[in-house]
C-alpha cells in the first residue's frame, strides 16, 4: 500500500514562511516526478510547483521566488518551502507523485490527503 503524507501547514502572518514536507511510504519501485497542488476555497485545484528526479523544477507564475521546491530521492520525500506568504496563499496543498510501486511497470499519480496553510493576520 503505497502512501502520501504530507505535513508542515498551519497559520502564518503574511510575510511568514511555512516549510511543508510530503512523504511516499511502500513498496515503491520508482518515482519520477513529485509536485504539490493547492486548492482554494471556491476554486479549483492548481499546480503549484514540481519536480523531477533529476532536480529540474517549474513554478506557477504566482510563487516564483517566493517558493522553492526540492526533494530527498533516498527518503523518497518532497518539500516545499514557502517564503513571504501571502493571504492569497490560503489553501489546502495537496502533494503528489507519479510512482511505480514495485511488482508494476507503470507509474501512477497518488496524492496526499492535503495540508491546510492559511496566511492571516
Amino acid at each position: 500500500q503505497v502512501q502520501l503524507v504530507e505535513s508542515g501547514g498551519g497559520l502564518v502572518q503574511p510575510g511568514g514562511s511555512l516549510r511543508l514536507s510530503c512523504a511516499a511510504s511502500g513498496s515503491i519501485l520508482s518515482i519520477s516526478v513529485m509536485g504539490w497542488y493547492r486548492q482554494a476555497p471556491g476554486k479549483q485545484r492548481e499546480l503549484v510547483a514540481h519536480i523531477t528526479s533529476g532536480g529540474s523544477t517549474n513554478y506557477a507564475d504566482s510563487v516564483k521566488g517566493r517558493f522553492t521546491i526540492s526533494r530527498d530521492n533516498a527518503r523518497n520525500t518532497v518539500y516545499l518551502q514557502m517564503n513571504n506568504l501571502k493571504p492569497e496563499d490560503t489553501a489546502v496543498y495537496y502533494c503528489n507523485a507519479a510512482l511505480a510501486p514495485y511488482g508494476y511497470s507503470n507509474y501512477n499519480i497518488y496524492w496526499g490527503q492535503g495540508t491546510r496553510v492559511t496566511v492571516s493576520s
